[in-house]
Protein backbone atom coordinates (compact mmCIF):
# COMPACT_ATOMS: atom_id res chain seq x y z
CA UNK A 1 0.00 0.00 0.00
CA UNK A 2 2.63 2.36 0.75
CA UNK A 3 3.86 1.98 -3.09
CA UNK A 4 0.38 1.76 -4.31
CA UNK A 5 -0.68 5.28 -3.34
CA UNK A 6 2.69 7.57 -4.55
CA UNK A 7 2.23 5.86 -7.87
CA UNK A 8 -1.36 6.29 -7.48
CA UNK A 9 -0.49 10.26 -6.69
CA UNK A 10 1.87 10.18 -9.96
CA UNK A 11 -0.43 8.83 -12.30
CA UNK A 12 -2.83 11.06 -11.33
CA UNK A 13 -0.72 13.97 -11.70
CA UNK A 14 0.52 12.98 -15.09
CA UNK A 15 -3.13 12.90 -16.04
CA UNK A 16 -3.52 16.03 -14.77
CA UNK A 17 -0.75 17.28 -16.48
CA UNK A 18 -1.71 16.07 -20.12
CA UNK A 19 -5.28 17.31 -19.67
CA UNK A 20 -3.64 21.05 -19.09
CA UNK A 21 -1.73 20.08 -22.58
CA UNK A 22 -4.46 19.42 -24.10
CA UNK A 23 -6.90 21.66 -23.29
CA UNK A 24 -4.56 24.97 -23.40
CA UNK A 25 -5.57 27.58 -25.80
CA UNK A 26 -2.68 27.53 -28.81
CA UNK A 27 -2.28 30.27 -30.58
CA UNK A 28 -0.23 31.35 -33.73
CA UNK A 29 2.98 31.41 -33.86
CA UNK A 30 5.28 33.63 -35.51
CA UNK A 31 5.88 31.60 -38.79
CA UNK A 32 2.41 31.30 -39.27
CA UNK A 33 1.68 35.24 -38.55
CA UNK A 34 3.74 36.41 -41.03
CA UNK A 35 2.03 39.41 -42.59
CA UNK A 36 -0.45 39.80 -40.12
CA UNK A 37 0.90 43.39 -39.13
CA UNK A 38 0.47 45.08 -42.70
CA UNK A 39 -1.77 48.12 -43.10
CA UNK A 40 -4.61 45.64 -44.84
CA UNK A 41 -6.50 46.18 -47.86
CA UNK A 42 -9.81 48.19 -47.25
CA UNK A 43 -11.54 46.89 -50.39
CA UNK A 44 -10.29 42.98 -49.94
CA UNK A 45 -11.56 43.35 -46.45
CA UNK A 46 -14.90 44.12 -47.22
CA UNK A 47 -14.81 40.82 -49.81
CA UNK A 48 -14.12 38.92 -47.20
CA UNK A 49 -16.25 40.25 -44.54
CA UNK A 50 -19.31 39.84 -46.83
CA UNK A 51 -18.11 36.49 -47.86
CA UNK A 52 -17.44 35.90 -44.41
CA UNK A 53 -21.12 36.69 -43.35
CA UNK A 54 -19.81 38.90 -40.30
CA UNK A 55 -22.84 41.22 -40.41
CA UNK A 56 -25.15 38.01 -40.62
CA UNK A 57 -24.82 37.37 -37.02
CA UNK A 58 -23.27 40.51 -34.99
CA UNK A 59 -25.29 43.15 -36.73
CA UNK A 60 -27.32 44.42 -33.93
CA UNK A 61 -30.43 43.09 -33.65
CA UNK A 62 -33.47 45.28 -34.40
CA UNK A 63 -32.13 47.23 -37.21
CA UNK A 64 -31.19 47.49 -40.71
CA UNK A 65 -27.56 48.84 -40.95
CA UNK A 66 -25.25 45.85 -41.91
CA UNK A 67 -22.44 48.12 -40.46
CA UNK A 68 -23.36 48.54 -36.97
CA UNK A 69 -21.65 45.04 -35.55
CA UNK A 70 -23.29 45.79 -31.76
CA UNK A 71 -23.90 42.00 -31.53
CA UNK A 72 -26.53 40.98 -28.69
CA UNK A 73 -28.12 38.04 -31.10
CA UNK A 74 -29.18 35.33 -29.34
CA UNK A 75 -28.54 31.40 -30.74
CA UNK A 76 -30.26 29.10 -28.86
CA UNK A 77 -28.63 25.76 -29.08
CA UNK A 78 -28.86 22.27 -27.31
CA UNK A 79 -26.00 23.16 -25.10
CA UNK A 80 -27.47 26.50 -24.21
CA UNK A 81 -28.04 30.00 -25.48
CA UNK A 82 -24.75 31.46 -27.55
CA UNK A 83 -24.87 35.76 -27.11
CA UNK A 84 -23.08 37.25 -30.17
CA UNK A 85 -20.68 39.97 -29.03
CA UNK A 86 -20.01 43.48 -30.12
CA UNK A 87 -17.21 43.37 -32.89
CA UNK A 88 -17.63 47.57 -33.72
CA UNK A 89 -14.54 49.14 -33.32
CA UNK A 90 -15.79 50.42 -30.61
CA UNK A 91 -12.14 50.81 -28.08
CA UNK A 92 -14.20 49.50 -24.81
CA UNK A 93 -17.27 47.83 -25.54
CA UNK A 94 -16.37 45.81 -29.13
CA UNK A 95 -12.56 45.07 -30.90
CA UNK A 96 -11.70 48.76 -31.34
CA UNK A 97 -8.70 47.88 -29.06
CA UNK A 98 -7.62 44.53 -30.83
CA UNK A 99 -4.47 44.32 -33.06
CA UNK A 100 -4.81 42.36 -36.09
CA UNK A 101 -2.91 39.52 -34.64
CA UNK A 102 -6.05 39.28 -31.44
CA UNK A 103 -8.62 38.98 -34.51
CA UNK A 104 -6.14 36.48 -36.60
CA UNK A 105 -6.48 33.87 -33.50
CA UNK A 106 -9.71 34.54 -32.92
CA UNK A 107 -10.66 33.62 -36.67
CA UNK A 108 -7.95 31.09 -37.26
CA UNK A 109 -7.28 29.57 -33.52
CA UNK A 110 -10.40 30.42 -31.65
CA UNK A 111 -8.55 32.20 -28.57
CA UNK A 112 -9.32 35.52 -27.39
CA UNK A 113 -6.98 38.09 -26.80
CA UNK A 114 -7.56 37.12 -22.83
CA UNK A 115 -6.40 33.45 -24.00
CA UNK A 116 -9.18 32.16 -23.68
CA UNK A 117 -11.20 29.44 -25.94
CA UNK A 118 -13.66 30.95 -28.07
CA UNK A 119 -16.91 28.57 -28.40
CA UNK A 120 -17.05 27.27 -31.61
CA UNK A 121 -20.85 28.40 -31.83
CA UNK A 122 -18.51 31.00 -33.63
CA UNK A 123 -17.22 28.95 -36.84
CA UNK A 124 -13.35 29.35 -36.72
CA UNK A 125 -13.80 25.72 -37.66
CA UNK A 126 -13.94 27.08 -40.90
CA UNK A 127 -11.95 30.16 -40.78
CA UNK A 128 -9.33 28.10 -39.22
CA UNK A 129 -8.79 27.45 -43.60
CA UNK A 130 -8.35 31.16 -44.39
CA UNK A 131 -5.42 33.19 -45.73
CA UNK A 132 -3.86 35.55 -42.80
CA UNK A 133 -3.61 38.15 -45.67
CA UNK A 134 -7.28 38.00 -45.67
CA UNK A 135 -7.39 38.22 -41.82
CA UNK A 136 -5.54 41.81 -42.26
CA UNK A 137 -7.61 43.02 -44.71
CA UNK A 138 -10.76 42.09 -42.61
CA UNK A 139 -9.36 44.18 -39.53
CA UNK A 140 -8.77 47.02 -42.14
CA UNK A 141 -12.42 46.65 -43.03
CA UNK A 142 -13.49 46.39 -39.71
CA UNK A 143 -11.63 49.37 -38.20
CA UNK A 144 -13.30 51.64 -40.84
CA UNK A 145 -17.36 50.78 -39.65
CA UNK A 146 -18.99 52.77 -36.78
CA UNK A 147 -18.28 52.30 -33.46
CA UNK A 148 -21.22 50.53 -31.34
CA UNK A 149 -21.90 51.48 -27.64
CA UNK A 150 -22.65 48.24 -25.87
CA UNK A 151 -21.44 45.44 -24.04
CA UNK A 152 -23.28 42.32 -24.37
CA UNK A 153 -24.33 40.13 -22.03
CA UNK A 154 -22.19 36.45 -21.59
CA UNK A 155 -23.66 33.03 -22.85
CA UNK A 156 -25.78 31.07 -20.92
CA UNK A 157 -24.55 27.62 -21.23
CA UNK A 158 -25.29 24.09 -19.55
CA UNK A 159 -22.44 22.93 -17.09
CA UNK A 160 -20.15 21.37 -18.05
CA UNK A 161 -20.16 23.23 -21.84
CA UNK A 162 -19.99 26.48 -19.44
CA UNK A 163 -16.65 24.89 -18.56
CA UNK A 164 -14.87 26.99 -21.19
CA UNK A 165 -10.94 25.27 -20.67
CA UNK A 166 -12.73 21.93 -21.78
CA UNK A 167 -13.10 23.27 -24.84
CA UNK A 168 -9.43 22.79 -25.63
CA UNK A 169 -10.76 18.92 -25.96
CA UNK A 170 -13.21 19.97 -28.51
CA UNK A 171 -10.76 21.32 -30.63
CA UNK A 172 -7.87 18.23 -29.94
CA UNK A 173 -10.86 16.48 -32.15
CA UNK A 174 -12.55 18.94 -34.41
CA UNK A 175 -10.74 22.12 -34.72
CA UNK A 176 -8.86 21.07 -38.11
CA UNK A 177 -5.92 24.87 -39.11
CA UNK A 178 -4.57 23.43 -42.45
CA UNK A 179 -4.98 26.27 -44.76
CA UNK A 180 -7.00 25.88 -48.18
CA UNK A 181 -4.02 25.77 -51.03
CA UNK A 182 -4.43 25.66 -54.75
CA UNK A 183 -5.21 22.87 -56.69
CA UNK A 184 -4.32 22.61 -59.68
CA UNK A 185 -6.05 19.49 -60.94
CA UNK A 186 -9.35 22.51 -60.96
CA UNK A 187 -10.19 25.77 -62.39
CA UNK A 188 -9.48 29.18 -60.84
CA UNK A 189 -12.60 29.41 -60.91
CA UNK A 190 -13.23 26.31 -58.71
CA UNK A 191 -10.70 27.34 -56.26
CA UNK A 192 -11.76 30.01 -55.10
CA UNK A 193 -14.88 29.06 -54.95
CA UNK A 194 -13.92 26.35 -52.65
CA UNK A 195 -11.96 28.84 -50.74
CA UNK A 196 -15.15 30.72 -50.08
CA UNK A 197 -17.23 28.20 -49.26
CA UNK A 198 -14.70 26.20 -47.45
CA UNK A 199 -12.75 28.77 -45.21
CA UNK A 200 -14.78 32.19 -45.30
CA UNK A 201 -18.31 31.37 -46.04
CA UNK A 202 -18.07 28.95 -43.55
CA UNK A 203 -21.20 26.91 -45.74
CA UNK A 204 -20.90 23.18 -44.16
CA UNK A 205 -21.58 24.68 -41.02
CA UNK A 206 -25.07 24.83 -41.38
CA UNK A 207 -25.27 22.75 -44.23
CA UNK A 208 -24.28 19.33 -42.48
CA UNK A 209 -25.45 17.08 -39.75
CA UNK A 210 -23.58 16.95 -36.46
CA UNK A 211 -22.61 14.50 -33.56
CA UNK A 212 -24.00 14.45 -29.92
CA UNK A 213 -20.89 16.66 -29.16
CA UNK A 214 -21.62 19.06 -32.15
CA UNK A 215 -18.39 18.24 -34.34
CA UNK A 216 -19.60 18.15 -38.30
CA UNK A 217 -20.17 14.49 -39.51
CA UNK A 218 -17.58 14.59 -41.65
CA UNK A 219 -18.88 11.61 -44.22
CA UNK A 220 -21.90 13.94 -44.44
CA UNK A 221 -20.32 17.08 -44.91
CA UNK A 222 -22.66 19.97 -47.02
CA UNK A 223 -25.21 16.26 -47.04
CA UNK A 224 -28.07 18.34 -45.00
CA UNK A 225 -29.57 17.85 -41.65
CA UNK A 226 -31.00 19.36 -38.67
CA UNK A 227 -31.16 23.51 -38.21
CA UNK A 228 -28.51 23.86 -35.18
CA UNK A 229 -30.88 26.46 -33.50
CA UNK A 230 -33.53 23.90 -33.70
CA UNK A 231 -36.21 25.71 -36.42
CA UNK A 232 -36.48 23.78 -39.44
CA UNK A 233 -34.09 20.88 -41.60
CA UNK A 234 -31.50 22.49 -43.51
CA UNK A 235 -31.52 21.17 -47.10
CA UNK A 236 -28.90 19.06 -48.89
CA UNK A 237 -26.51 20.80 -51.17
CA UNK A 238 -24.52 18.27 -52.61
CA UNK A 239 -25.16 16.75 -56.44
CA UNK A 240 -27.96 14.26 -54.36
CA UNK A 241 -29.76 17.47 -53.01
CA UNK A 242 -29.70 20.14 -55.93
CA UNK A 243 -30.45 17.55 -58.25
CA UNK A 244 -31.18 19.10 -61.65
CA UNK A 245 -29.94 22.82 -60.88
CA UNK A 246 -27.51 24.28 -63.01
CA UNK A 247 -24.82 26.48 -61.89
CA UNK A 248 -26.32 29.59 -63.36
CA UNK A 249 -29.75 28.43 -61.03
CA UNK A 250 -27.73 28.49 -57.67
CA UNK A 251 -25.47 31.84 -58.42
CA UNK A 252 -29.09 33.78 -59.09
CA UNK A 253 -30.28 31.78 -55.91
CA UNK A 254 -26.92 33.26 -54.02
CA UNK A 255 -27.41 36.57 -55.59
CA UNK A 256 -31.32 37.16 -55.39
CA UNK A 257 -32.72 33.92 -53.40
CA UNK A 258 -34.63 32.95 -55.49
CA UNK A 259 -34.94 29.77 -56.31
CA UNK A 260 -35.31 27.60 -60.10
CA UNK A 261 -38.71 26.70 -59.18
CA UNK A 262 -39.87 30.45 -58.62
CA UNK A 263 -40.07 30.63 -54.78
CA UNK A 264 -37.43 32.30 -52.44
CA UNK A 265 -34.99 31.04 -49.55
CA UNK A 266 -35.88 32.48 -46.02
CA UNK A 267 -35.17 31.66 -42.42
CA UNK A 268 -30.92 32.18 -41.87
CA UNK A 269 -30.64 31.88 -45.73
CA UNK A 270 -32.15 34.98 -46.38
CA UNK A 271 -29.42 36.94 -44.23
CA UNK A 272 -26.48 35.00 -46.30
CA UNK A 273 -28.30 36.13 -49.56
CA UNK A 274 -27.34 39.96 -48.23
CA UNK A 275 -24.08 38.82 -47.64
CA UNK A 276 -23.58 37.17 -51.24
CA UNK A 277 -25.21 39.67 -52.98
CA UNK A 278 -22.56 42.19 -52.22
CA UNK A 279 -19.71 40.10 -53.56
CA UNK A 280 -18.85 40.46 -56.98
CA UNK A 281 -20.58 37.94 -59.47
CA UNK A 282 -18.08 35.98 -60.31
CA UNK A 283 -17.48 35.66 -56.48
CA UNK A 284 -21.03 33.68 -56.49
CA UNK A 285 -20.62 32.21 -59.51
CA UNK A 286 -17.08 31.07 -58.42
CA UNK A 287 -19.18 29.07 -55.33
CA UNK A 288 -21.81 27.93 -57.56
CA UNK A 289 -19.25 26.26 -59.63
CA UNK A 290 -17.53 24.46 -56.49
CA UNK A 291 -20.81 23.33 -55.10
CA UNK A 292 -22.20 22.03 -58.19
CA UNK A 293 -19.19 19.92 -58.14
CA UNK A 294 -19.72 18.23 -54.61
CA UNK A 295 -20.56 14.29 -55.34
CA UNK A 296 -24.07 13.10 -54.14
CA UNK A 297 -23.88 12.37 -50.25
CA UNK A 298 -27.14 10.54 -48.46
CA UNK A 299 -28.14 12.94 -45.85
CA UNK A 300 -29.83 12.05 -42.28
CA UNK A 301 -33.18 11.17 -42.44
CA UNK A 302 -35.85 13.48 -42.02
CA UNK A 303 -37.93 13.17 -38.56
CA UNK A 304 -41.25 12.01 -39.87
CA UNK A 305 -43.72 15.57 -39.70
CA UNK A 306 -46.05 15.80 -36.59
Amino acid sequence: MRKFFPDLFLLLMAGLVAVWWVTRPATLNTTEAVGIDYAGDLSKGGVVFNAGGCASCHMTPGQTDRKKLGGGLALKTDFGTFIVPNISPHKTDGIGAWSAMDLANAMLRGVSPKGEHYYPAFPYTTYAHANIDDIGDLMAYLRSLPAVEGKTAGHDLKFPFSMRRFVGIWKAIFLNTTTIVYDPAHTEEWNRGRYLADALGHCAECHSPRNALGGIVEAQRYAGGPDPEGRGWVPNITAKGLGTWSKADLSELLGTGFTPDFDSVGSSMASVVKNMEALPKSDREAIAEYIKSLSAIDGPPKPPKK
